[in-house]
């Protein structure tokens, strides 16, 4: 009796094992191709393919002068007079500022009267050491005589000339009492008034820069440094714009004209600068722009959508698509901007597929699946009404 329990159990069990190895085949035979794809994430996708890159690269920049100085007083005294407007247009050499010009005019007086004693004693003992000479031939005087009369000729010649350099010092001072402009171009606000007291060496004025022409200062990759060595010799021409702060252009081309001497090594960029004749005072020192340099690269480079692009701390990356529909990540380096797309200097190769939309919802090793391949859902059968 034992021995039939022992059976039935053995076929029972043995029926609900096969019953349980049917359903689960029967299970994955009827799992389609549209629920594997709902498994998936979908994405839009591209193939990075070459092309000749034409467009142009914009860097931020900023309004320098060429010339630009600080006016200071270079003698003290109260600012007795100011003779231009601030913010005006100046000449070369046009007067801005008098200093107490009557006191230094009084010390140049004083310093000639004390020029002309000095001659006139230097006369008197030059006559004196001719007499002296004309006795001592004649054994008539000391030779120690003759001797202080040497002296007071070599004292008296010093003192003349110490009262020329004190003439001259006066007259430099008198000069410097009226300040002028040393360059022609836009002074700024005064920062002082009439009846200022300045002192000599500190007190700031006011400040002045050229403005025409103007240059505009920024920083280019080291990699570029021979493309712009051949735009400053002339050897390549391309046009130089400039986009303003209020997304207008800029009216005048401008040209490269000075390179600095070496490349910073913590960012690896080198300062430029670019020349543009400014007639109207648009372009204003401190101002900060774009510099808009059209390209002249002949060959092709690998040009992808930028949205594909997101950057993390510091570095750009895309999600590339492997052959088992996999998403992967890979770093790249981002060359000029073109619109809505971007040149990839490194990273990627022609034929790679990268992921353009969807890229914030995808995680290294995920499955993804094209939306352009992706079959339609079927709509829903309506009910036939009774």
């Amino acid at each position: 009796m034992n021995t039939n329990r022992i059976l039935s159990t053995l076929i029972i069990g043995s029926g609900l094992f096969f019953t349980a190895c049917g359903n689960k085949d029967g299970a994955q035979q009827k799992q389609g191709p549209g629920q594997i794809q709902a498994q998936a994430t979908p994405v839009t996708m591209a193939v990075v393919q070459q092309e000749v890159v034409s467009g142009q690269r914009s860097y931020p920049s900023n309004v320098v002068p060429l010339q630009e100085t600080e006016i200071r007083a270079e003698v003290s005294g109260y600012i007795t007079s100011i003779s231009v407007a601030d913010g005006a247009f100046v000449s070369k050499g046009q007067r801005l500022y008098e200093i107490d010009r009557v006191r230094y005019a009084a010390a140049v007086d004083q310093a000639k009267a004390n020029l002309e004693i000095a001659r006139a004693n230097l006369a008197r003992v030059e006559k004196d050491l001719q007499r002296y000479q004309t006795l001592a031939d004649k054994d008539a005087i000391a030779k120690q005589t003759l001797d202080y009369a040497f002296t007071d000729v070599n004292n008296q010649k010093a003192q003349v000339q110490a009262a020329e350099a004190a003439l001259t010092t006066a007259r430099v001072n008198l000069q410097r009492s009226t300040i002028v402009a040393p360059f022609s171009g836009t002074i700024g606000i005064s920062q002082v008034r009439t009846g200022a007291l300045v002192s000599a060496g500190t007190t700031l004025l006011n400040t002045i820069s050229s403005t025409n022409p103007i240059a505009v200062e920024f920083q280019i990759n080291e990699k570029e440094i021979m493309e712009f060595s051949n735009l400053q010799s002339g050897k390549e021409h391309t046009q130089i714009n400039l986009t303003l702060p209020d997304a207008s252009t800029y009216g005048s081309q401008g040209r490269i004209s000075t390179i600095d001497r070496a490349v910073d090594p913590q960012t690896g960029t080198l300062k430029v600068r670019a020349t543009f004749d400014n007639p109207n005072n648009t372009l204003r020192a401190g101002m900060n722009l774009n510099l808009n340099v059209l390209s002249t690269s002949k060959e092709e480079a690998i040009v992808i959508p930028y949205r594909a692009i997101f950057e993390q701390l510091g570095s750009f990356s895309v999600y590339t698509v492997s052959d088992s529909s996999t998403a992967d990540l890979k770093q790249v380096t981002l060359g000029q901007k073109l619109g809505d797309r971007v040149v990839i200097a490194t990273g990627l190769t022609p034929g790679d597929k990268v992921v353009v939309d969807g890229v914030t919802s995808l995680k290294p090793g995920a499955k993804v699946v094209d939306k352009a391949t992706m079959a339609p859902q079927a709509a829903p059968q309506q009910q036939p009404k009774k």
